[in-house]
């Protein structure tokens, strides 16, 4: 930490211990290893422009200049949380235009909509919007100090933009795997489940390149730790997965480290193959749904899953556990 605008009356020895940088890391040097499957609930900061469609003939959303990916923040200057609030604020205005402030790429923007009012009075936009997505995935880990969770190791896009969500908060909860769809060379199967949103586990308020990450609300569970591995630690070959392909339960199936980048890539920082014959019966390689699956080297978590090489599914690509632990602090 640096300190800025010292007073000249201080004393240059405290100057000087103060301003010596120190590298403090706020994660444990232990945590708990996830590997259970979860549904997700992200809830959308604003509401997301997901497409448009034409009202009597004219797109009036592509004439305000509004695409889809826009995420709209306002409208007529009053903050707008979800579609409720977005509908409630536009038949309030009894108008046939409302001012929509919005953000794009990061920018404050704002636009005139022009609205069109059907036989039934209800006020037709020309766009299509959603203001949360929903999901499966699995829990990488939860640091038993400060029980912060973290999960997925990618983030979360917005399936029609293929942008990342920016998100206001969500939730983690309870899930059970009811079947797989094994992959195929160029087409990634998926796990099939059921959650129930009425057991939460966590709450997110993160969704980045490394992963969706939170605080997790529940009694922590009675696992082992295991140490949190350096990326220097890591080494070429045997390694293993925790993930869940049956029911709720974790199992763990051998794969085989191929490569360790050494670059600053966020979230592909190694390659692995799976070498289970079990796994491959069942999924043959990795699929969707696994992303988050920790990776266990020795007594060591080195990682999480993240990405399929889609030509052949048995290969993948996994993230640096310290990459995901840093991010969970921010």
């Amino acid at each position: 930490m640096f300190f800025k605008n010292f007073q000249k009356t201080v004393i240059a020895l405290v100057l000087t211990l103060f301003i010596i940088p120190i590298n403090v890391l706020a994660y444990s040097e232990r945590v708990i290893v996830g590997g259970e499957n979860i549904g997700i609930t992200l809830n959308s900061d604003g509401v997301l422009i997901v497409g448009v469609y034409d009202v009597e003939g004219s797109s009036p959303a592509t004439e305000a200049g509004l695409k889809a990916g826009d995420i709209i923040n306002t409208v007529n200057k009053s903050e707008v949380k979800n579609i409720e609030d977005m509908a409630s604020k536009i038949n309030d205005a009894r108008s046939s235009t409302v001012t929509v402030g919005y953000t794009r790429n990061g920018k404050k923007q704002s636009a005139t909509l022009k609205l069109y009012k059907d036989d039934n009075d209800v006020y037709k936009t020309g766009l299509y919007v959603k203001d949360s997505v929903t999901g499966i995935g699995t829990l990488t880990f939860i640091d038993p100090e400060t029980k912060l969770f973290g999960a997925l190791g990618h983030e979360i896009q917005e399936q029609s933009t293929g942008k990342l969500l920016e998100i206001k908060d969500g939730k983690i909860f309870e899930s059970t795997v009811t079947g797989v769809i094994p992959s195929s060379d160029g087409n990634p199967g998926e796990k099939q489940a059921k959650y129930d949103v009425s057991k939460t586990t966590g709450n997110v308020s993160s969704n980045t390149t490394q992963g969706i990450f939170g605080t997790y609300t529940n009694e922590l569970p009675n696992k082992d730790t295991y140490n949190v591995a350096k990326p220097s630690e890591i080494k070429k070959g045997k390694a293993s997965i925790f993930t869940v392909l049956n029911g709720s339960e974790i199992k763990e199936y051998e794969i085989n480290i191929l490569k360790v980048n050494k670059g600053d890539n966020k979230n592909k920082n190694f390659v692995f193959e799976i070498i289970d014959k079990e796994l491959l019966d069942k999924t043959n390689g990795i699929i969707q749904g696994m992303s988050g699956s920790p990776i266990i080297q020795g007594d060591n978590i080195i990682g999480a899953v993240t990405h399929v090489v889609v030509d052949n599914p048995h290969k993948g690509y996994g993230i640096f556990i310290t990459n995901m632990l840093e991010e969970a602090e921010k």
